[in-house]
């Protein structure tokens, strides 16, 4: 209860403070600077080292990729049929194809299952949401705006994307069985815990409703993917086709069915891919999802 407590309370502080004239709301990209840069590296370093590998992670980490795949053909199909500009597929593309998987999915998963649930949602976080978002996100975000993607471009943004790197030394650590000592161990977990309530801040920062866009019909689209279509597809595949049964697979289908990322819209936003659907996505996504997830979450306690 004190997480859901911390989740909707920071929320709801960030909605407010939006409306306090003179408050400065653009410190939003101080939060997530924070965050991207501080707390998820932490949270990496602290989590992987201690996951024991097995074939069923590739469950969890495949959510992202087959998410991501599905929006690009999905969309590609749409668009080219309806004659949409590529611009617009583009947009959809990349906001319906990446989850909040880790700023509004890490403080939901924690609520809901604990730490145990955040081993699993760092995989589908780290080598899924992330690095797609720093590699064929980018890629589709280039080629849709402009059809000349920089691939020298595309090697900086991964080479010196913190996420990605750490959760590489992560990685090395925990084939090499090495972990920090306690002591480091117990500053990564601080550096972990602030991230929830300085998440959700910046999640109600940002959130904006505009009733009067022209976006509706997209809007729909491109959230009946993301919240409802996409879930569906992974509680298909994995549960019902694979009979998996475990938390990891309940963790796995929770992250599918979280809200648009927020970076992935930005991304969009800032390559000219239809910037207002590209907030609406988030702006709406967000709110929308926290009735879809409590749907989702009743499915799989049957």
């Amino acid at each position: 209860m004190y997480n859901f407590i911390i989740i909707f309370g920071f929320l709801f502080l960030g909605l407010i403070l939006q409306r306090i004239n003179g408050f400065p709301v653009r410190i939003y990209k101080q939060i997530n600077t924070i965050v991207i840069y501080i707390c998820l590296p932490a949270l990496a370093l602290y989590y992987i080292p201690k996951i024991e590998w097995s074939n069923n992670l590739l469950f969890p980490i495949g959510v992202a990729w087959i998410t991501f795949s599905g929006s690009y053909f999905l969309f590609n199909y749409i668009g080219k049929k309806r004659a949409w500009s590529k611009k617009l597929i583009g947009c959809l593309i990349i906001t319906a194809g990446l989850g909040n998987t880790s700023f509004v999915g890490f403080p939901i998963i924690e609520a809901l299952y604990g730490e145990e649930g955040m081993k699993t949602a760092i995989l589908v976080d780290q080598p899924g949401s992330f690095v797609i978002l720093s590699t064929f996100a980018i890629l589709v975000a280039s080629i849709y705006s402009t059809g000349k993607p920089d691939g020298l471009k595309i090697v900086k943004k991964i080479a010196f994307f913190p996420p990605f790197l750490t959760f590489l030394i992560a990685c090395l650590m925990n084939y090499l069985n090495f972990d920090f000592h306690d002591y480091v161990q117990a500053l990564l977990q601080k550096a972990g815990t602030i991230m929830t309530p300085l998440a959700m801040l910046s999640v109600g920062l940002q959130l904006k409703f505009d009733r009067r866009s022209q976006h509706w019909r997209f809007l729909g689209m491109g959230l009946l993917y993301k919240l409802i279509l996409t879930p569906a597809v992974i509680y298909l595949l994995y549960v019902v086709i694979l009979q998996q049964h475990s938390k990891m697979i309940e963790v796995a289908v929770m992250e599918s069915a979280m809200a648009p990322m927020i970076t992935a819209s930005i991304l969009a936003s800032s390559n000219g891919l239809k910037p207002r659907l590209s907030s609406m996505m988030v702006g709406f996504g967000i709110p929308i999802s926290f009735i879809t997830l409590v749907f989702w979450y009743f499915i799989l306690q049957l």
